[in-house]
């Protein structure tokens, strides 16, 4: 773990640390900012293929290492599925796709199609062991997952408010508490659902400009994360 002073205010602390290994044995990143009020997770990368969420989640961290200036705990994970990422997939390195593979009680072993194949097992996959392994832990109060999609919304599972009606304005993406298909073993039910633990599964518009992405949603994000820290 390495940690760096920061000026800010409440950001006194900034630390890198190894969350985990991918299958291929890549360092999977995180890095917190400071250490009082509720704890955030924001994760990029869990599909491979959505290189929207890796760079929001990277310019989070250039923004907050600058400046956090609220009380909250931030830890963000800008490519959970590394593998994928370097080989422009969705799965990741043995062909599973992260968010059909986390330990639900609704986990199930058959692939909705060829894209969505949840593994062998429930919780099979280094990456997702290291996810899992955080989140029982830390004392997580809210997850933001960042993905991309051809239609963009805000999928939350459990009381995502009132973060989730602030980057809805801000944005003029919905709220849906479905995606549209079946999601066994995702992240919104392992979390959101089935641990008490907000989640919001944001589905950035696939394809877009990223500075463009960037400049709305990055600054929406800010803005939410600065509202939750009062709530």
């Amino acid at each position: 773990m390495i940690q760096l002073v920061n000026d800010g205010s409440y950001n006194s602390v900034m630390k890198y640390f190894l969350f985990g290994r991918s299958k291929n044995g890549l360092a999977i990143d995180a890095i917190s900012f400071g250490s009082t009020g509720k704890h955030v997770l924001i994760l990029g990368g869990v599909h491979g293929d959505e290189i929207e969420g890796v760079a929001l989640v990277k310019f989070l961290v250039a923004e907050l290492s600058e400046n956090l200036d609220f009380p909250l705990k931030v830890t963000l994970v800008p490519c959970l599925n590394i593998d994928g990422f370097l080989a422009g997939t969705r799965q990741n390195a043995n062909n599973v796709d992260l968010n059909r593979n986390l330990p639900t009680a609704d986990w199930n072993p058959t692939a909705f199609n060829d894209r969505y194949s949840p593994g062998d097992v429930a919780n099979s996959e280094l990456e997702n062991k290291a996810l899992v392994e955080f989140i029982k832990t830390q004392r997580i109060d809210f997850i933001l997952s960042l993905h991309s999609f051809s239609r963009s919304l805000l999928n939350v599972n459990g009381n995502c408010e009132p973060v989730s009606s602030l980057i809805s304005d801000l944005t003029g993406l919905p709220i849906e508490e479905s995606i549209g298909y079946p999601t066994p073993g995702c992240l919104g039910t392992y979390a959101g659902l089935e641990r008490n633990i907000p989640t919001i599964t944001y589905e950035l518009p696939r394809g877009s400009d990223i500075r463009e992405i960037i400049k709305l949603h990055g600054e929406s994000i800010k803005e939410a994360l600065k509202v939750y820290a009062s709530c």
